[in-house]
């Protein structure tokens, strides 16, 4: 072969070996790029620019700090509720459109995920409070916290899911979640009380099961050992 034959071809497979590495870098660049869902626990630059929308059109007074608190879950329930949305705090796809804003970025997150007994994501803490709100509406307090502490307490222990979204949908575990309660967007006190839970509260001193002796069907679960009730919840292990 020529010397300007191997200089073409040297060229051509230069050409090509630049063209291939531009093309995974674009694919990594798209799988950073991903779809987020902001709720209650997020932080960062797309929050702000929720904040600055909602500030903008009246809806929150809040600081511009980048930090979904009490103050801008509020604002955006008020904000959906305006606009024929719905009513969850949550800003999806529908309400990120309404407010004019894009979700797609990287993926940030204010905690590592992990299961109970360390660190926690802030989607945990949302469907922990999810679940604490669709099974115990109407108890005190710390009948919520007992709520959210038995479903780390299963995560746990051997014979349940190791995750916190293990546990919850695991068929048949809940009612809330078989009824299609689990659904429904949580109240700031059942936030509070499944981020109680996280950081260590059990008020059920480790107990894996709980039931309304009015409601309740299994008699399996009448077989457990109660030694706490709390509000109208038995607690047993």
């Amino acid at each position: 072969m020529s010397r300007k034959k191997r200089l073409s071809v040297i060229a051509v497979l230069l050409t090509l070996f630049i063209c291939g590495a531009m093309l995974i870098d674009h694919w990594k660049g798209q799988d950073a790029a991903v779809e987020t869902i902001l709720y209650w626990g997020s932080t960062g630059s797309k929050v702000m620019e929720v904040q600055r929308k909602l500030k903008q059109w009246g809806y929150y007074d809040g600081p511009i700090d980048g930090v979904y608190g009490p103050e801008t879950f509020e604002a955006v329930k008020l904000f959906q509720r305006k606009n024929g949305l719905k009513v969850d705090g949550v800003v999806g796809p529908q309400t990120a459109a309404a407010l004019g804003i894009t979700l797609t970025g990287t993926a940030t997150t204010s905690y590592q995920a992990s299961r109970a007994g360390g660190t926690h994501s802030s989607g945990d803490l949302y469907l922990l409070a999810r679940l604490v709100h669709a099974e115990a509406r109407g108890e005190p307090y710390i009948g919520k916290v007992a709520v959210a502490a038995v479903v780390l307490n299963r995560v746990k222990h051997p014979s349940f899911p190791n995750t916190i979204a293990g546990v919850i949908y695991q068929p048949g575990a809940f009612t809330a979640v078989a009824d299609g309660q689990i659904n429904l967007a949580p109240d700031e006190e059942s936030l509070r009380a499944a981020r109680d839970a996280l950081n260590g509260w059990d008020p059920t001193y480790g107990a894996l099961y709980y039931y309304n002796p009015a409601k309740a069907t299994s008699g399996w679960i009448w077989s457990r050992p109660v030694h706490i009730v709390i509000g109208n919840h038995r607690f047993a292990k």
